[in-house]
């Protein structure tokens, strides 16, 4: 691998951030046994264990500790192992880059970090520097979208990896990797900051944000010191944490909520934003009130994840002529189906107090061996409730449970 020179590093901090913070874990994956992966004879063990089963491990490593040393056998093993975790989230690129354990569970998936670089990018950035950069899942993207990427990390392994990662993806023209404390990096110069603070320990996940590694309150002074900067924060984050100049995107991906974003320096004309991928579609908004509730109508519709999180709904009870069920549970109705990317539609076809064998019967008279079971503000479980149903034959339903103002309800139906 050509090493990625790193240029003289000017250290007058951003911020001081406190030493007793959370680390990246990463197990056995270090510098010292990364090297050897990168030599020939490195490569060639990767390529021969590419497509490798638990079942036949015992027996090819034997063999191929009788052909190489068995430091780099057990190195191959581990990064292969890696690998294959990786493809959910970084296609084919997984099979040409390098991970720590900790760096496939934590880095951005290949989409979401795309999105995030097209935004940057958009914005005019061209320079920007990555604290806190793990294995590089956004430093790729961004080197993509053409931007100069200063990547940072202290952990020596995530750094040998982004490295690698970067040589081995035919970027490392554009990125520069730093081992250090973010705190030390000084951003001058730059046209944004991005910082995605670690928020797990060798304890499990981190709630607290002032315990995040950098804290949340260093990251957002590290993100205004350039004329654009964003921040990684969980999905949960309470909106009343949201930095009055920031605008707070939520992030799905194929239904699922991934991350939420505080960004600054967008002049965003709205607080809050959802962004669904890989459609890309983006609802903006945050300032409309509640919509009204009322009867349940002849359709359902169940707000994706980050419209719900970005508190869109009312965005989107106005795109659909849509209402509440309830004012305090996050599905709308209307008598009229309007198609929207920003919510599942649902045709009902019974709408009837809840009730196990009420339901029971109606599923054996409809023999109805499927069931895809939905709730919001209820206590059973689908697991549970599939248990006691008991379904059986060759039809399917959807079942949406949910609790009213008027008593909880099931209703019945099928996606349109």
């Amino acid at each position: 691998m050509t090493p990625i020179p790193a240029r003289a590093a000017a250290v007058a901090p951003v911020a001081d951030a406190p030493a007793d913070r959370p680390t990246r874990e990463n197990g056995p994956v270090d510098t010292e046994n990364l090297q050897p992966l990168l030599t020939p004879e490195g490569q060639a063990l990767l390529a021969e264990l590419r497509e490798f089963t638990p079942e036949e491990e015992l027996a090819l490593a034997t063999r191929l500790r009788r052909e190489h040393p068995a430091e780099l056998v057990s190195a191959a093993f581990g990064q292969a192992r890696l690998r294959q975790r990786a493809r959910a989230k970084f296609g084919a690129d997984a099979d040409l880059m390098y991970f720590t354990p900790n760096g496939v569970e934590q880095s951005t998936r290949r989409g979401v970090a795309e999105w995030r670089a097209q935004r940057f990018a958009a914005l005019g950035v061209r320079r920007l520097a990555d604290l806190c950069c793990g294995i590089g899942g956004d430093v790729l993207a961004l080197a993509r979208a053409g931007i100069e990427v200063l990547a940072v990390d202290k952990d020596p392994a995530a750094c040998a990896a982004t490295a690698a990662n970067a040589a081995a993806l035919g970027l490392a023209e554009l990125v520069e990797v730093r081992c250090a404390d973010v705190a030390e990096v000084d951003v001058t110069g730059y046209d944004a900051v991005f910082t995605d603070p670690a928020r797990r320990t060798s304890r499990g996940r981190v709630f607290d944000p002032e315990a995040y590694a950098p804290p949340l309150s260093w990251a957002i002074e590290a993100a205004r010191r350039t004329p654009v900067g964003a921040l990684k924060v969980a999905p949960g984050i309470p909106h009343e944490a949201v930095p009055q100049d920031a605008e707070a995107e939520w992030v799905s991906d194929h239904g699922d909520v991934k991350e939420a974003v505080l960004w600054f320096g967008t002049r965003a004309a709205h607080p809050h934003r959802a962004t669904l991928l890989p459609q890309g579609a983006g609802l903006t908004g945050g300032d409309l009130p509640d919509p009204p509730a009322g009867p349940v109508g002849r359709y359902l519709y169940e707000p994706d994840g980050a419209v719900i999180r970005a508190h869109l709904v009312a965005e989107v009870a106005g795109q659909v002529g849509g209402r509440l069920i309830d004012p305090k549970i996050a599905y709308l109705t209307s008598d009229e189906l309007v198609a929207t990317p920003y919510a599942h539609a649902f045709e009902l076809t019974d709408v009837l107090p809840f009730g196990i064998k009420k339901l029971k019967a109606l599923l054996r008279e409809r023999a109805v061996g499927t069931v895809v079971i939905k709730k919001r503000g209820m206590a059973i479980t689908p697991e549970e409730l599939r248990r006691q149903l008991k379904p059986s034959g060759p039809n399917t339903v959807t079942v949406i449970l949910s609790r009213t103002d008027r008593g909880p309800l099931m209703m019945l139906g099928q996606p349109v």
